[in-house]
């Protein structure tokens, strides 16, 4: 068993861990494929992430300087968008058939062993394509920033950011009921979006068109998945007085540029943060982030939902270095890095 660890920031290894014996109630998975966030896990590996230098206080939810870092080096937590195939079972399992492919989170690693209900719970659709569930986190994650938006049917909404979350979000809009328009500064990306289903796409700077288009108003809803400083600015721009922008990305170090005596204070925006650690509020006692990651799995597997263009660069594991370094560059025409494992 080989492992994917980053021993210092842009420095990976790969590391030989145990193949243990199976509990009487766990399995054992072979990786198929292992899709590369392009967010939070490029901020392990660039050194950015907050949890890297601070420690996160569970009880308060606050970072606290001065401690050790939730997350210190050597980092063996890369990866949680992984696919596999059931190898073996534990001599009480008998509801977890060998062959059966599972999505999940078990990072950057040839095997795993996993308990049997977790791969129960994570069964693949029969006869889907097992690449699909490389998006089942991310796809959360999308899904949870549309229901933070509280999309209505016929709406119109503007999607700031078009890496794959982005993407994601524009199609669960869509099939929402939204009229949806895009924004990004990357031309081939917009095309993306166009091609799979958003009305109209828009380079950055939008807000004075998004208001043309909509007879002054502005977008009922803005989403801004890119955490970029001057993409809030526009989303908050856009946005109709006293309507929602969902600031679904992941914001680095202080934001400079953000001017929030402008149209923040005067239109009365309500500007709310969607991450995957909680649901959206008012849907909590029924939907549970479990849910949210099966609905993104049997949405693409329905057709509602399609991401698999979205897989733009793949590797086999043992090049997993390159890939990264790919995707911190910036790569043109990059969406989504998948590692695949061989046999």
């Amino acid at each position: 068993m080989k492992s994917l660890i980053l021993t210092a920031p842009r420095t990976l290894a790969f590391e030989e861990v145990p193949h243990p014996p199976l509990g009487a109630h766990e399995v054992r998975v072979r990786t198929l494929f292992s899709g590369i966030s392009a967010g939070t896990e490029l901020t392990q590996f660039r050194g950015t992430n907050p949890f890297m230098d601070r420690r996160f206080d569970e009880v308060t939810r606050m970072f606290v300087a001065g401690d050790a870092p939730s997350w210190p080096y050597p980092v063996r937590t890369l990866g949680y968008e992984e696919v596999g195939e059931v190898v073996e079972v534990g001599a009480r399992v008998e509801d977890v058939p060998l062959g059966n492919h599972i999505y999940g989170t078990w990072n950057h690693r040839s095997h795993a062993v996993i308990p049997a209900d977790y791969a129960r719970d994570r069964a693949m659709p029969p006869g889907a394509d097992p690449r699909i569930g490389i998006f089942s986190h991310i796809g959360a994650v999308a899904l949870n920033g549309v229901h933070d938006a509280g999309i209505r049917l016929g709406d119109t909404v503007a999607v700031f950011g078009l890496g794959v979350p982005g993407q994601i979000v524009a199609q669960a809009a869509r099939a929402s009921g939204a009229t949806v328009i895009v924004v990004d500064p990357d031309r081939t990306r917009r095309e993306v979006a166009l091609a799979l289903g958003a009305h109209a796409a828009l380079e950055p700077a939008a807000a004075a068109t998004i208001k043309a288009m909509t007879g002054g108003k502005g977008a009922d809803v803005c989403i801004e998945v890119s955490g970029s400083a001057p993409a809030l600015t526009d989303a908050i721009r856009a946005v109709a007085y006293a309507s929602r922008v969902v600031a679904m990305g992941f914001y680095q170090g202080e934001i400079a540029g953000l001017r929030l005596g402008d149209e923040f204070h005067h239109n009365r925006v309500e500007l709310i943060s969607s991450q995957i650690s909680g649901v959206a509020p008012a849907a909590s006692h029924r939907w549970s982030k479990p849910r949210l990651w099966r609905t993104a799995v049997e949405l693409q597997h329905q057709g509602v939902l399609n991401l698999l263009p979205l897989i733009t660069h793949v590797a086999p594991f043992e090049d997993a270095p390159v890939l990264f370094a790919q995707l911190d560059r910036g790569e043109p025409g990059m969406l989504q890095a998948m590692l695949e494992f061989g046999l």
